[in-house]
C-alpha cells in the first residue's frame, strides 16, 4: 500500500497521494502567497501574519522550506513593486525590514534572486539623491585592494568585474603600382611603388578580472595585472548598460573603459548624483 506525500498516511495500491489533500496543498499555497501580499502593501502586523501562515502551512502539508520559499518570492514582488518608480522610500524600507525580522529570514534566503543586495543599494541612491554621502552599509571579510583616502566612504564593490579598454588595431592595405622589366634570363626588374594606407579599427581588448569598488570619491579597479583609480571629477562619459558601465575620462591619451558583471544601472545612478 502507498503512502499519501501530505498527510502520511495510506492512500491505496500504487499511489502517491490523496486528491483532497493534493487540493489542499495547492490551495493553500496560493491563500498564503495571497496573505502575505496582502500584508506586505496593506498592513504592517507582520507578527500576526507569521502565527496566520504557519498555522496555514500545517493544516495544508505545506513545508518550512516551501513556506520560506512563498516569502521571499512575495519579498521579491514588493521590492519589484516598490522600485517601479526607480525609488525605495524610508517607509518602504522600513517595512521591508520588519517583515523580514518578523518571519525570521536570512539575507542569504531574501537574496536568492538579488533582491535584497537591491533593496540596500536602493537606499543608497535615496540618500545620495538627498544630498546625504550614506556611511558604508557592507561589511568587508578580507583584505581590500584599494587605500581609501582621507574622508573617502566606501560606497559599494563588485567581484568577478571583467574590464575591457579600447584599444586600436592599424593596418596597412594596399598593393604595388607599376610594371616588371626582364633583365635576363629568369631576371626582372619591377617599377613603381607600394601605394597604401592604413586603416585603423578600435576594440575592446578584455584585461582582466578583478574587483569594482565605487567611493563619494573615486572609481576603483583592482586585479593581479592592472590596479585603476578613476576620480569622478575626471569623468566626463558615462554609458549604463543592464550588466555594465562603461566610462571616459579626461585626458588626450585616456581610452573608454568597460567594467562588465555589475549593477549598470545602480552605478551610473551612483556616479550621476555624486557629480
Amino acid at each position: 500500500m502507498g503512502r499519501c506525500k501530505y498527510c502520511d498516511k495510506e492512500a491505496g495500491l500504487l499511489r502517491s497521494e490523496h486528491k483532497d489533500c493534493k487540493s489542499r496543498y495547492d490551495n493553500g499555497k496560493i491563500e498564503i502567497a495571497q496573505i502575505i501580499e496582502e500584508a506586505i502593501y496593506s498592513s504592517d502586523d507582520f507578527q500576526s501574519l507569521k502565527a496566520t501562515i504557519d498555522k496555514s502551512a500545517i493544516d495544508c502539508f505545506i513545508k518550512h522550506e516551501e513556506l520560506e520559499l512563498l516569502c521571499t518570492s512575495a519579498f521579491d514582488n514588493a521590492v519589484a513593486r516598490f522600485l517601479d518608480d526607480g525609488i525605495l522610500t524610508t517607509a518602504e524600507e522600513e517595512k521591508l525590514s520588519r517583515f523580514q525580522e518578523q518571519l525570521n529570514l536570512t539575507q542569504e534566503a531574501l537574496d536568492k534572486n538579488g533582491f535584497y543586495l537591491k533593496v540596500v543599494r536602493a537606499a543608497i541612491l535615496r540618500d545620495l539623491t538627498e544630498g546625504i554621502i550614506p556611511d558604508s552599509r557592507i561589511a568587508i571579510d578580507g583584505h581590500l585592494p584599494f587605500m581609501l583616502q582621507k574622508g573617502e566612504k566606501l560606497l559599494w564593490i563588485f567581484q568577478g568585474v571583467k574590464f575591457y579598454e579600447q584599444r586600436t588595431n592599424t593596418q596597412y592595405q594596399g598593393g604595388y603600382s607599376g610594371v616588371s622589366i626582364r633583365v635576363a634570363k629568369g631576371l626582372y626588374y619591377r617599377t613603381g611603388g607600394f601605394k597604401g594606407h592604413p586603416v585603423k579599427t578600435d576594440e575592446m581588448k578584455y584585461i582582466d578580472t578583478g574587483i569594482f569598488g565605487l567611493t563619494n570619491k573615486h572609481v576603483y579597479f583592482a586585479s593581479s595585472t592592472k590596479n585603476i583609480r578613476i576620480p569622478l571629477a575626471k569623468i566626463i562619459t558615462i554609458n549604463p548598460y543592464e550588466d555594465a558601465i562603461g566610462l571616459q575620462k579626461d585626458g588626450t591619451s585616456a581610452r573608454p573603459q568597460v567594467f562588465k558583471n555589475i549593477d549598470g544601472w545602480f552605478v551610473y545612478n551612483a556616479i550621476s548624483n555624486l557629480l
